[in-house]
């Protein structure tokens, strides 16, 4: 049996995407989410911990991460967990892990928390509809 690789997050962007379009024409964009826990202590005080997570997007939801996402926005990332490695200019090995989007899904609002983001014209995901189960009523 294989191994599976799935991370699902809900978060707001720590900063703007930062966009690199590439020689052989596909875009990547890098961003931090940030995802938020909380939980009242022994001592019935409320605690929120945030976890920063490194997200990277390749075409085409690195173009849509470009035109629509901006620090502070809400969004549902779907990928895989994926660690890379290195040298910095002292020759350390450095590791980073991020979580590459494999589906990206806007949430909130586009002007103000009232309106909801229309997205009808997203890609949503990667995967083809499928017209056998398209009509099933669940």
């Amino acid at each position: 049996m294989s191994g599976i690789n799935k991370v699902i997050l809900i978060g707001n962007l720590g900063k703007n995407p930062e966009v690199r379009h590439l020689e052989n024409g596909r875009a990547r964009a890098t961003f931090s989410l940030a995802t938020n826990e909380t939980y009242k202590n022994k001592e019935g005080e409320k605690v929120t911990n945030t976890e920063w997570h490194n997200v990277v997007l390749w075409t085409p939801f690195a173009e849509i991460a470009e035109k629509y996402l901006t620090k502070g926005k809400q969004v549902y990332i779907e990928g895989k967990l994926s660690t890379r490695s290195y040298e910095d200019k002292e020759g350390n090995m450095k590791y980073i892990t991020e979580v590459v989007g494999q589906n990206l899904t806007l949430l909130g609002s586009k002007n103000s928390s009232s309106e909801p983001m229309a997205a009808g014209s997203l890609p949503q995901s990667n995967e083809a509809s499928n017209p056998e189960t398209d009509d099933l009523p669940f």
